[in-house]
């Protein structure tokens, strides 16, 4: 009997994603497991597994089409056997600038409450008639590439993001004669900024750039934790001297070609066998409900051009340190070449942002809703430390903060957090066992 392949949801405020490119052709055999299509959302482009082993009996959606979470995408079955089902509510990206309908989101899962979400979409069709997908534009916009002159090999030449990476300007064919220019219709009622910003800068002292998908949706997502979750923050600063010696020795007598065991590889580690001993921490808040997990994925927040996606590291408490720092180097570059899996991105209950890297040496998190808490890493650096006896010298130390959503916990519970997490970071042998 056939199965259907449905569309994933990538993240609980995901309603809907473009289908850019059926990896699979219908007629193809196929193993569970299989990449059988690519699906770009306002995170980034991203790959999608079958859920089934046969044949491919039909594709239930074209390329380009707009296709909401839970939708029958394919049939699979047996060689010969009827494809029948039917056509899922899919819909052509739209054909003009102008706003689509909203969609509404999906029904609620038992652990995810409904929540009113209307999300608009669009297939990147600039106002001057040229069709791209979203991350196309983007990557455009980057490279400062004119649309207009890039032939695009999508549905109905759709420009997608294939197109722009393969693209130089010698290959720019001659520009069609313009047509004459269509009187614009008047400007909907409504001011273009809220009124407090006053007027829209204009001039050639400015430059006014479209706001991505992917940072509007940072935006949305962090005005709503600012404004819903009653953050609160306890800092803490740690010894990292043999934390940063024992990754040494481990790098040192690695195989060569093996992945390099991280800073933040271990600041994980720690993370995720902290979160053992305070589950009410490893929790996401639901209203009338916490939910707490009984396994432990942390979030890694990954810097993009314009904006930043999370990566988890799935039961890292029980992942052996090598494992995991192959698993999260493989999984940071997929996503900083925005075509991630969606088991990379899904399922965080904790979240770490660390921004040593950039010689910040402290700040804090916008907590990442439902989760409970966020880790904000600083830089380990050299300092003037006062030792046991009273003499004063060279020391490594590292200032971390845990921003705490007060709903499900309280100061004193963050303090002892992070004091357990200290031990671990200061006793580095034993993110070992």
């Amino acid at each position: 009997m056939a199965e259907t392949i449905q569309m994933p949801k990538l993240g609980f405020d995901m309603a809907e994603g473009t289908l850019v490119r059926w990896v699979k052709k219908v007629g193809d055999p196929i193993n569970k497991g299989d990449v059988i299509a690519e699906i770009e959302t306002d995170k980034a482009t991203i790959e999608i597994e079958t859920t089934a082993s046969g044949t491919i009996l039909k594709h239930l959606v074209n390329e380009g089409d707009v296709v909401p979470v839970g939708a029958d995408i394919a049939l699979v079955g047996e060689p010969g056997e009827a494809a029948e089902g039917a056509a899922p509510a899919a819909r052509p990206a739209p054909e003009a600038a102008s706003e689509p309908a909203p969609v509404e989101a999906p029904a609620a899962t038992p652990a995810q409450p409904a929540v009113a979400v209307q999300v608009k979409a669009g297939d990147g069709r600039l106002p001057s008639g040229v069709k791209a997908s979203p991350l196309a534009r983007r990557i455009a916009r980057d490279k400062g590439l004119d649309l207009s002159q890039i032939p695009g090999s999508g549905p109905g030449g759709r420009i997608v993001r294939r197109d722009v990476e393969s693209f130089t300007p010698m290959q720019a064919p001659p520009a069609p004669p313009k047509a004459a220019p269509v009187p614009a219709a008047p400007p909907a009622a409504g001011p273009v900024a809220p009124p407090s910003f006053g007027p829209l800068p204009a001039g050639p002292d400015v430059e006014a750039v479209p706001t991505s998908k992917l940072r509007a949706r940072i935006g949305r997502r962090m005005v709503e934790a600012k404004q819903q979750v009653p953050h609160f923050y306890v800092t803490t600063e740690m010894d990292v001297e043999a934390l940063l010696n024992l990754r040494q020795q481990l790098n040192a007598s690695l195989e060569e070609g093996a992945a390099k065991i991280s800073v933040n590889d271990m600041i994980v580690k720690a993370t995720a066998l902290t979160l053992r001993k305070f589950p009410n921490l490893n929790s996401h808040f639901y209203g009338d409900q916490i939910v707490r997990h009984k396994r432990i994925h942390i979030g890694i927040a990954v810097a993009l051009e314009d904006g930043l996606i999370n990566v988890v590291a799935r039961d890292a408490d029980r992942t052996a340190l090598g494992t995991m720092a192959a698993q999260n180097k493989d999984m940071v570059a997929r996503a900083r070449e925005g075509k991630v899996k969606p088991e990379d991105i899904e399922g965080a209950t904790f979240t770490i942002s660390n921004l040593g890297p950039y010689e910040v040496d402290q700040f804090i998190a916008i907590i990442n809703p439902p989760e409970a808490g966020i880790l904000a890493i600083g830089a380990a650096k050299q300092v003037p430390v006062v030792r046991p006896d009273g003499t004063i010298g060279v020391g490594w130390r590292m200032k971390v903060t845990i921003s705490v959503d007060h709903r499900i916990s309280d100061g004193a519970e963050a303090a002892r957090f992070l004091q357990e997490m200290k031990k671990l970071i200061e006793n580095p042998m034993s993110l070992l066992i």
